[in-house]
């Protein structure tokens, strides 16, 4: 049963009387709470502040409410056998973990999935698409590792969320300085707002599509922002109503996508040796930099650290800690092995269809349904509308985990007590008003919205470094995770991989710009700035 307001684990002293929502022992006289205990017990409530719904100062932004939360019966609930009033040591890790539980399994199913849409948004399906038609097969291998680099990023990010009870962006809070403090919330919320164009203009694109084109680019971006209201339709219905709806869409990418490697039928045999014979040649660099750059989306890592904290765990039982993040690592994995499959799909029917054609180097979001429609023809079904089914799945479900990693950024670093409606309209009006003015712009050629998406991409190349560093920092630090903190060949791992995808993405920085910069003194002024953001 949960406890009530205020109520602690341990047992209630027999002096006081026992909280309303108890039934009364049959013995017992009721007695009146005094002054002391209402005043207590009314502080946790609400207050109303103005024309919105606020919380009580004296309570922090959390990611869920108490009662949103889903309840799980784990090791050590109600059971206080390996702790001293209600906590343990956090020195000591005492007993043995709980059998393995499919239902415990599917109940803590959901934040990864979320967490994986990220590794599923239309600019992640342009790099597969612009890998698969460039290089062929011969990066099936570095999507499956950085995938891999993704993944383990992402259970940093969840342990972090499990063992303090506290997402990413509140311990940016409460651990830096006002000033870095600012700058990290800056950067995650540009972050955030380009990511977002990119998800909205996909959105965008699928909806043209499959209007043939009577929607226009910017009529399809209004008709994307309007799921800032679905989402929180959703949200007034629970947790896991919201998660099923992100799984049906998940399952709606892979039915599509599916779909699409079975009519072009790409090879067996070089879709194995892509995978696992490494081949890197001059000529791909580029598209081997982008599939390596899209899989770690900043906001998501502050994302999946708040998710995980839609599960009811306490953070000062080892055991609790211990079983979640159990479950949590085989929820994420799962998870990422089915977009590594959406994405393994997208790669290979283009490597299939355009590796080697004078149309690769042209092919983007919006012109993909079309060529795949030319060179595999129609069918009952014809491959652009379940191209473009697929990719309005991708930028759907894309758009609104957008909107939900928003909410999480704006309470977690500058603590503001909102109603969830209103935060999520700022959020979502953040990218959707710049989106608009983008797609009124760019509604004319492929091939200025191939450029905007390069510009897109380094956006987000830049802001890695402001979600990896104080990650892996916070994750170190025994004071903040206690027993759960990462250890010394651990830390290794995790900062060389982090090295390693800031300096890919630096790669891709210096490409793009060397390409960009025409002149001495707009390449000083670049210089200049590189210079002052390393």
């Amino acid at each position: 049963m949960l406890s009530p307001l205020g109520a602690s684990d341990t047992p209630t002293p027999p002096q006081k009387s026992p909280p309303s929502s108890f039934p009364l022992h049959p013995m017992q006289p009721a007695t009146i709470p005094s002054d002391e205990e209402q005043s207590e017990h009314l502080s946790l409530l609400p207050v109303n502040k103005g024309n919105f719904f606020v919380e009580s100062d004296e309570e922090e932004e959390r990611a869920y409410e108490p009662g949103e939360k889903v309840v799980i019966d784990l090791a050590g609930d109600g059971d206080h056998s390996d702790d001293v009033d209600g906590e343990e040591d956090p020195g000591v890790v005492s007993g043995s973990d709980p059998p393995f539980s499919w239902k415990k399994l599917w109940l803590f199913m959901g934040p990864g999935f979320l967490m994986s849409i990220a590794f599923l948004d239309p600019g992640n399906l342009e790099g597969d698409l612009q890998a698969g038609a460039i290089a062929g097969y011969s990066l099936l291998w570095l999507l499956m590792w950085a995938t891999a680099m993704g993944l383990l990023i992402q259970l940093l990010s969840a342990r972090l969320g499990v063992a303090t009870g506290r997402h990413l962006a509140e311990l940016c809070r409460e651990e830096y300085p006002n000033w870095a403090r600012l700058v990290l919330w800056s950067m995650a919320e540009i972050a955030m707002i380009g990511a977002d164009i990119q998800e909205v203009i996909g959105s965008a694109i699928a909806i043209k599509i499959l209007s043939r084109g009577f929607l226009p680019l910017w009529a399809g971006v209004v008709i994307t922002a309007m799921d800032c209201f679905i989402f929180l339709f959703l949200e007034n219905y629970g947790v896991r109503k919201l998660e099923a709806v992100f799984a049906l869409l998940i399952a709606t990418m892979a039915i599509s996508f599916a779909w699409m490697f079975r009519e072009t039928q790409p090879s067996q045999k070089e879709l194995l040796i892509g995978i696992l014979v490494p081949k890197l040649s001059s000529k791909t660099i580029r598209q081997a930099v982008g599939v390596v750059g899209c899989v770690i989306m900043p906001h998501n890592v502050f994302l999946h650290s708040a998710l995980v904290q839609s599960r009811k765990v306490n953070p000062k039982k080892q055991s609790q800690v211990r079983e979640a993040l159990k479950y949590y690592s085989i929820e994420s994995t799962l998870a990422l092995v089915i977009s590594f499959a959406i994405n393994l799909f997208v790669t290979t029917v283009f490597a299939k269809g355009f590796f080697g054609t004078d149309e690769a180097k042209s092919i983007g979001l919006e012109n993909a349904g079309q060529y795949l429609n030319t060179k595999f023809g129609g069918g009952t079904l014809p491959i652009l509308y379940i191209w473009g089914i697929g990719l309005l799945a991708a930028g759907q479900s894309s758009t609104i985990t957008g909107t939900y990693a928003g909410q999480f950024i704006m309470g977690g670093f500058l603590d503001i007590k909102l109603k969830k409606w209103l935060r999520a309209l700022i959020t979502r009006s953040a990218a959707i008003i710049p989106t608009i003015i983008v797609a009124i712009f760019f509604d004319a050629t492929n091939s200025e919205l191939d450029v905007l998406n390069e510009w897109l991409n380094v956006l987000q190349s830049v802001q890695i470094p402001f979600a990896l560093v104080p990650l892996l920092t916070l994750v170190s630090k025994e004071e903040i995770m206690g027993v759960f903190r990462i250890g010394s060949r651990m830390k290794v791992v995790t900062w060389t991989v982090a090295a390693l995808l800031i300096l890919i993405n630096a790669y891709l920085l210096m490409d793009f710009f060397s390409k960009e910069i025409n002149g001495l003194l707009f390449g000083s002024l670049i210089s200049l700035a590189i210079l002052l953001y390393a």
